[in-house]
């Protein structure tokens, strides 16, 4: 599933409140053709985009007021959130959208200053809360924080696609400005995510994975699916899929198409490594498969 199936997936369940599993097929003629992820490193990260940016302090905004030019012009955001602007002093903009910023501005200026003022406010220097989503995702780059914002809603702005885990590191300080990967976390915290653990918790009105985010968090999405297994033999779509924990060898078939005509289903093989050996596995529809399983279904005999 990917993730942006699984924020549609999350509001389903939660007006249908069904326990049916899903999973997602890595492999095969039934997957969606997947856009390739942008290599890019955490220095490169692009700028947030403005559309639901909330002004945050030592931001830098560009302020157009038409037809008075002694108006416009740039404004550094002071520590305490406000702006001093010609004419209505102090105003306070922190903590306000790009919008919500132009309509108070054109609010006080029609206070005895101004007839109709338009007004026009831009983000010129990004300085305020952020987020850097990076790694296995269509759209890496850094993102405005906004109130409340979850670990989900950064990985579906940022494309993330059939992901399953993400990693969070979170540095002590969120004033450093720069990215951290998991390599150089250093003395921050590092939080592991599973994400197909994140869908089973959803299932069951569960939302304590779904982590809120914090300034300065470094949101990183691994390529290597750790949950994904192979289904080879006799199945209709043998191919590598990606599942939850607690899946069972019926449901990984299930998952591949289930049995052709000539496969039996008695004769089912696991191949695992056990101990850094190959080892082979006599398998039962009710076992559970592990991370990385190879399940054989073999033909059978007549």
């Amino acid at each position: 599933m990917t993730v942006n199936n699984l924020l549609l997936h999350v509001i389903v369940s939660f007006l249908l409140m069904s326990g049916a599993p899903a999973y997602v097929q890595e492999g095969g003629a039934a997957l969606p053709r997947q856009v390739p992820a942008t290599a890019i490193s955490p220095q490169q990260l692009a700028a947030p985009s403005a559309d639901d940016y909330t002004i945050s302090r030592q931001d830098v905004i560009s302020v157009i007021v038409i037809d008075q030019p002694q108006l416009t012009k740039k404004y550094t955001v002071d520590a305490d959130g406000s702006v001093l602007f010609p004419l209505v002093g102090k105003v306070s903009l922190g903590g306000k959208t790009l919008h919500a910023a132009e309509a108070e501005l054109k609010r006080l200026l029609a206070d005895g200053f101004l007839r109709n003022p338009q007004v026009a406010i831009s983000l010129d220097q990004f300085k305020g809360r952020r987020v850097f989503i990076f790694g296995n995702v269509t759209a890496p780059g850094t993102y405005a924080l906004t109130d409340g914002m979850t670990l989900l809603e950064g990985l579906v702005k940022a494309g993330a696609g059939a992901a399953a885990e993400a990693v969070i590191v979170r540095p002590k300080d969120p004033r450093g400005g720069a990215a951290l990967t998991p390599d150089n976390a250093g003395d921050a915290q590092v939080l592991h995510v599973n994400l197909r653990e994140l869908e089973k918790d959803f299932e069951h009105g569960q939302l304590s994975r779904n982590v809120t985010l914090q300034d300065g968090d470094s949101i990183f999405v691994p390529r290597v699916d750790r949950n994904r297994i192979y289904v080879t033999g006799q199945v209709k779509l043998p191919a590598a899929y990606s599942v939850p924990e607690g899946t069972t060898v019926m449901q990984a078939i299930s998952l591949a198409g289930g049995f052709t005509e000539g496969a039996a289903p008695n004769r089912i093989q696991i191949q695992r490594i056990v101990d850094g050996k190959l080892k082979t596995i006599n398998a039962k529809l009710e076992d559970i498969v592990q991370p990385g399983d190879t399940i054989n279904v073999r033909e059978r005999f007549f």
